[in-house]
């Protein structure tokens, strides 16, 4: 199996690559990243989800699955980027999971909240040169790629051989986004406050273990509402925690029957949220086994990650490997301290993550 992180710019776009039981190979998309991860108009030039689908195309493969965690736009950008721009973009994706307002609603018997339709702006028709509109339920509905399921904790799917278990959103996640989510101004390219990455490791481990630290959650409904899960592959388990709140998959492991005396074991663990110190408690990593984990994002926003999170792994597992798909962000957030307070501290590059069975 071949999990690749590609550059999705502050968001994630994570392709996993596997040959199932008949020796075909399968690919899972989960995300697309920020638009510029398909196609950078400012630039005038491709991202690495362009090139990535295009060498699909090339090996005469599909994507199977495409797993679109939530609505925001470092997650959702880069697949409608790809479909504005390629009119044949339906014709190589097989099943789409996603959480639609309108299934959301439907589920829950309620008006359907239409600041979460998500609007596609796609490519010239043959009978005029003007760009036609239409919603993105819409366009994966009427091409037959989407089944209109509910994605929610319990569920569990075996897909091409794939054990895939779902821990987040639960309910009370879908309908806090169905009641509470409000379209707002795109602030993705803002900081929202300065990066604490002058701060060492050591430092904020004696902070938290102080009595009156408090842990700070993640209120965001969007958030809240992405998909996460467990994949299991002849006997080998990764975890993909897209933006999704610390509690919630907790809660989740614990119905599985997972604490921190029974961890879960996984191959790998994709960290939530970008690495921000909102969306990983101490508690959730005490519930999970690992020596790889992953932080998916250039920094650009937000001023992820936030190296508090980082300081919990490394508490939690002074022997963790800390894989960042932007070099420039694994030069940058550790400093010198860091690594001769924490000698066996490994932190490294990668775009590709590779796992091989005997």
């Amino acid at each position: 199996m071949n999990i690749k992180f590609l550059k999705a710019n502050n968001g994630d776009s994570i392709l996993i690559s596997f040959h199932d039981s008949e020796e075909v190979k399968r690919n899972i998309l989960i995300d697309g990243g920020m638009p510029q991860t398909y196609y950078n108009s400012g630039q005038n030039n491709n991202g690495d989800l362009y090139y990535t689908i295009e060498d699909i195309k090339t090996r005469g493969e599909s994507i199977d699955l495409l797993v679109l965690t939530h609505i925001d736009e470092d997650h959702i950008g880069g697949i409608l980027k790809w479909i504005e721009f390629d009119e044949e973009a339906h014709q190589i994706i097989k099943k789409v999971w996603f959480n639609s307002g309108k299934t959301i609603a439907k589920y829950f018997n309620e008006k359907e909240n239409e600041d979460l339709n998500v609007y596609l702006d796609i490519f010239r028709s043959k009978e005029t040169s003007i760009r036609q509109g239409k919603f993105f339920e819409d366009y994966i509905e009427n091409h037959n790629i989407w089944d209109k399921e509910i994605l929610k904790s319990g569920k569990t799917a075996n897909y091409k051989g794939l054990i895939i278990r779902i821990l987040s959103p639960n309910e009370l996640s879908l309908s806090k986004l169905q009641r509470e989510y409000k379209k707002t101004k795109d602030e993705l390219y803002t900081n929202g406050s300065d990066n604490d990455w002058s701060n060492h490791i050591l430092d904020f481990i004696n902070q938290e273990e102080k009595s009156n630290f408090k842990f700070e959650k993640d209120n965001s409904v969007t958030n809240g509402s992405s998909i996460a899960f467990v994949l299991t592959f002849k006997e080998k388990s990764f975890l993909f925690l897209g933006d999704s709140h610390p509690e919630v998959i907790l809660a989740s492991l614990k119905e599985l029957g997972y604490d921190k005396i029974n961890p879960i074991k996984v191959e790998l663990l994709k960290i939530s949220h970008h690495g921000s110190c909102k969306n990983t408690s101490k508690e959730l990593l005490e519930v999970i086994e690992t020596e790889n984990y992953v932080i998916s994002t250039s920094s650009e926003s937000h001023n992820h990650p936030d190296k508090r999170t980082l300081s919990r792994i490394i508490n939690k597992n002074p022997n963790a490997t800390i894989y960042f798909n932007y070099d420039e962000v694994r030069k940058s957030i550790f400093s010198n301290k860091d690594f001769q307070d924490f000698q066996n501290l490994y932190a490294k590059n990668t775009s590709e993550y590779t796992t091989e069975w005997e």
